[in-house]
């Protein structure tokens, strides 16, 4: 789920002027011309359609797990995969290109504000006082990962986007920000994920065709490894946060049957 508080970082400084997510994205390692990287745009990296060379598997040694066990630097680390597809013509779910955009707002923002920035501009508007982001030995958050908060602050942080990024009287995320997140990323073959948010979309007003059938097709969330969930439902106004253990990384632990009870007992 600490993707998702990537988005908002970054939706924050779009918002501000400091990033468009259209530019390519400044990556040092990149920063030659020549180097097919380095028309890789912050809006591909946002959408896991980068096109870098980088095995997402937890269950064998792999560059995610090189990334986050062995690697100090987990920014340079991801950012010296090379390029396997043309970027934004495949989806491919990676942790690495989310730890590029936490540097990536690391040099945007500057070293004296940067550790401080999440705190400033979204936790503490928020009243997500329990949250703690863990950094690297760099001192880069960890945008990928080990980011920690009690349910009702992940709740709090799922308000933010079911009010279109409105919270407490103040407009923190614009509301095309939100429109942008929730929208698919085109060359997702599966439909379901928009700018580091998990979506309910369906193909060709198939119902059958999206991850959870009995929940409205205008859900998004954010979706943690081992089951951590922060659903968000704006047909119905409802943000639900399940904190559980699932068995397994891929398990929903009937997620589905679950939030289509939690519906009926708003609606009845």
């Amino acid at each position: 789920m600490t993707k998702s508080i990537i988005n908002a970082l970054i939706g924050i400084l779009v918002k501000d002027n400091k990033l468009n997510i259209n530019d390519f994205a400044p990556v040092p390692e990149w920063n030659n011309p020549n180097d097919p990287r380095h028309s890789i745009t912050l809006k591909n990296l946002l959408q896991q359609t980068s096109g870098l060379d980088f095995i997402e598997n937890y269950q064998r040694k792999s560059d995610v797990t090189q990334m986050l066990y062995q690697s100090g630097d987990m920014a340079a680390f991801a950012a010296s995969r090379t390029l396997k597809f043309k970027p934004g013509t495949h989806w491919y779910y990676t942790s690495g290109n989310t730890n590029l955009l936490s540097r990536i707002i690391r040099h945007t923002i500057g070293e004296n504000e940067y550790h401080s920035f999440p705190y400033r501009k979204l936790f503490s508007k928020l009243g997500m006082n329990s949250f703690i982001m863990e950094v690297d030995a760099s001192g880069t958050f960890v945008g990928s990962s080990y980011s920690w908060g009690t349910a009702r602050d992940w709740a709090r942080f799922g308000l933010l986007y079911l009010n279109n990024g409105y919270y407490n009287n103040e407009q923190i995320l614009s509301e095309e920000w939100i429109k942008q997140t929730i929208t698919n990323a085109n060359s997702n073959q599966h439909g379901h994920y928009g700018l580091h948010f998990w979506l309910n979309t369906e193909e060709n007003n198939n119902s059958s065709t999206r991850r959870f059938p009995n929940v409205p097709a205008d859900m998004f969330y954010a979706a943690g490894f081992d089951g951590q969930r922060v659903f968000i439902i704006p047909s119905k106004k409802l943000v639900v946060v399940r904190l559980g253990l699932a068995r397994t990384p891929k398990e929903e632990f009937g997620a589905n049957e679950f939030l289509k009870n939690v519906i009926n007992s708003i609606d009845s």
